[in-house]
């Protein structure tokens, strides 16, 4: 295009005629202008993309403005010359909050920054306060399965219930009320969702009886058999089509001293130091250790985001050791900072045994890591 205007310009009077070419060039500088205004306009608009840099990192046997992470009542104790630390990430843009394009491409070409999408942080139709709502219940979840966790690892009894939140599907919609505890299966007291699950898979197709404490039009509890049935999810597990809530009755008191932090992935960290401050000596003798992961009832370590923000936070809050969910390791590779040595763990045993290992002496960087 730009090859053929001298030849349309030479080809007439305009040629020597000034007023043509000013005429032209002011049309070339007002179209550069606008053009320079709309990519003025298009680098301050909102986008739709989160971006996760390293937050703040705390102790979990430590304290926060003195007060203690994790408070213990109902049963010894003991003091800990460890450092276990849990990680956060800052999760800035989405909802009413979207970043723009400039704060895009600082974290671009920022390594220590990832650009997500913004509904793989706030799904589509919820809002920030929805998603904060939702993050606070999940760390309060979390507290209590870290609770769960520590205690079942350390051989304590304690109780579990099971209460139906909601449904998922219409299978016992019109069997099981909102509320309602589920105590036996087939006369079998219901001791947790793992042993609920194996019930359900042996049981198969069957309709079975469910035993469950229900509140009456007076508001006094009963015990009521009803029959429940089943379907069979896409992997062939048997499902009751219902949301439960796992509350527990443990035998000692664990208070937890966090604020304005939300999410699950302390759990592991949780049920880490709970299990230092009840049993003696170090846990990870003096060494500074970090780590992330979600936790279950049965010590299970599951997968969390932003773990290459916090193995950066650790590093810089001066750890030597992380501990890493094994289902992140392909997200751990090719990002782990010079001087941190990644342990992957898969549950709670694997994790206390790795740094009980540490605290005799062990070369971390000899441990199982993400490769």
């Amino acid at each position: 295009m730009h090859e053929q205007e001298p030849d349309i310009s030479a080809s007439g009077p305009e040629q020597a005629g000034g007023p043509s070419n000013g005429s032209a060039s002011a049309k070339r500088t007002s179209a550069g202008l606008i053009a320079l205004l709309l990519i003025g306009v298009m680098m301050f608009l909102p986008t739709n993309f989160v971006i996760r840099s390293p937050g703040p990192v705390l102790n979990t046997l430590g304290e926060v403005d003195g007060t203690k992470l994790i408070t213990i009542d109902g049963a010894k104790s003991h003091a800990s010359d460890s450092t276990l630390d849990m990680l956060t990430v800052y999760v800035q843009g989405g909802g009413s909050n979207r970043v723009s394009v400039p704060v895009v491409l600082e974290a671009l070409f920022n390594p220590t920054k990832d650009i997500a999408p913004e509904e793989t942080v706030i799904p589509r139709g919820v809002t920030s306060n929805e998603q904060s709502e939702q993050n606070d219940q999940q760390m309060v979840s979390s507290q209590d399965q870290a609770v769960a966790a520590a205690l079942t690892e350390l051989g304590y009894d304690f109780k579990t219930w099971l209460d139906v939140a909601g449904f998922a599907t219409d299978t016992n919609k019109n069997v099981l009320r909102k509320g309602d505890r589920l105590l036996k299966f087939e006369g079998k007291d219901i001791t947790s969702l793992e042993q609920l699950k194996t019930e359900l898979d042996q049981r198969g197709e069957k309709t079975s009886t469910m035993t469950v404490r229900r509140k009456d039009s007076k508001g006094k509890y009963q015990q009521v058999d009803v029959k429940v049935s089943t379907t069979a999810s896409d992997s062939g597990n048997r499902q009751l089509g219902v949301l439960l809530n796992t509350s527990h009755e443990f035998p000692i008191d664990v208070k937890f001293g966090v604020e304005n932090i939300g999410g699950p992935s302390a759990g592991m960290m949780f049920s880490l130091a709970i299990i230092d401050r009840l049993t003696e000596g170090s846990l990870a003798g003096d060494h500074q250790v970090a780590g992330t992961g979600t936790i279950d009832q049965e010590g299970k370590v599951g997968p969390i985001g932003g773990i290459a923000q916090k193995m950066v936070a650790a590093k810089r809050s001066g750890a030597t050791i992380f501990l890493a969910p094994a289902e992140n390791c392909s997200e751990v590779v090719g990002r782990v900072p010079d001087g941190l040595n990644v342990i992957k763990v898969s549950t709670l045993g694997e994790a206390r045994k790795a740094l009980e290992g540490i605290a005799k002496g062990a070369d971390p960087a000899a441990m199982a890591t993400c490769e």
